[in-house]
């Protein structure tokens, strides 16, 4: 048996004792075997002039500087994801893994090259081993991809086309229906990726930047996921909108469309897509998964919710999850998902 927290999207930015970031959160990742997060930005330092930044297509990012790592050494954070739109360029994708390599953190999802990018990291615990594999969806479609032979990050891309509403032709103007798919070529290495960390591994832990802000899943983010889990991920976790989505029991599998954001620190999201989940998570004979609804403050602390409030967010997660048809338990402040199984061999 293996014990897991997840969190969604950490950004961690102009902080005076970044040791301190995860404070309140701290009753949430002792005690747990691993622990992961979204690493949402480069811990490559600055480089943006007075006025610019650092990723020329997103005016106002500053990446990270390099001691902001002390928040996820203080808070035992094992592994992290650096495959999202903000890891870029490649050279501050480089420069943000050696400073984790430095600090002993895992990570996955951005490499040297495209075999790199997409080799999983490989955590050892009681005896198991655990592969976590990363990959985005939202995406800069020049110089951001990991290649053959240049550094960046593992995509797993989708394709968008829109379809006439069916009553366009009574009602002109109807909005269009919104089509994904997943790029086929990335559908195929992503699935092929997780055959072989399912063959070097215990178990398969999956992480996908994608979607849109907002309650609604697209539909190349359902189609990614199940894939995942016909291939053999024990779990897929993803981030990327900023806010909380639906959680989908798939053959057994939890699949978490969307844990939204945990620390983050960056100026224009003060304020902004406050409430996000921590995901607790048993892998072995006797699977389980529970959440736990965390909120920011307006100091920018964020912290586990209590009492109305914490089923008041739980609740709202559960109306979306039975979309998906899948249930879930709300009890003083915790969400449990049942339906679980043991991993198959």
């Amino acid at each position: 048996m293996i014990t897991l927290v997840l969190g969604g999207d950490v950004n961690l930015q102009g902080r005076t004792e970044p040791a301190r970031a995860f404070d309140a959160l701290a009753p949430l990742l002792k005690g747990a075997d691993l622990r992961f997060v979204n690493l949402e930005g480069p811990l490559s330092g600055s480089a943006g002039d007075r006025d610019g930044a650092d990723i020329p297509h997103k005016p106002n990012w500053r990446h990270s500087a390099p001691e902001m790592v002390g928040a996820l050494t203080a808070a035992g954070i094992d592994v992290v994801s650096s495959a999202n739109n903000v890891t870029y360029p490649p050279a501050a994708a480089m420069a943000s893994l050696s400073v984790l390599d430095r600090a002993g953190i895992a990570h996955c999802g951005a490499g040297a090259n495209l075999t790199g990018a997409h080799t999983p990291a490989m955590l050892e615990r009681s005896g198991r081993r655990v592969a976590f594999l990363a990959y985005t969806s939202i995406c800069w479609p020049v110089g951001q991809a990991a290649t053959a032979d240049s550094p960046g990050v593992a995509v797993a891309g989708a394709l968008t086309s829109y379809q006439p509403d069916p009553r366009v032709s009574e009602v002109p103007g109807r909005p269009p229906i919104v089509r994904t798919t997943p790029v086929q070529e990335h559908l195929e290495r992503v699935v092929a990726d997780v055959h072989r960390a399912r063959a070097a591994a215990d178990h398969v832990v999956v992480s996908m930047h994608w979607g849109l802000p907002g309650d609604e899943l697209a539909e190349y983010q359902v189609t990614y996921a199940h894939a995942l889990v016909d291939a053999g991920a024990d779990l897929v976790v993803g981030h990327g909108p900023h806010t909380v989505q639906a959680v989908e029991v798939y053959r057994g599998r939890g699949i978490l469309y969307s844990l939204g954001n945990l620390v983050f620190d960056w100026p224009p999201m003060r304020g902004r897509h406050l409430d996000g989940l921590m995901a607790g998570c048993v892998l072995g004979a006797e699977p389980r998964l529970e959440l736990i609804p965390v909120r920011r403050g307006e100091d920018n602390t964020c912290a586990p919710l209590a009492a109305a409030p914490a089923d008041a967010a739980l609740h709202h997660v559960a109306a979306l999850s039975a979309a998906r048809s899948t249930r879930i338990t709300v009890r003083d402040g915790i969400g449990s998902v049942p339906g679980l199984s043991a991993p198959r061999r």
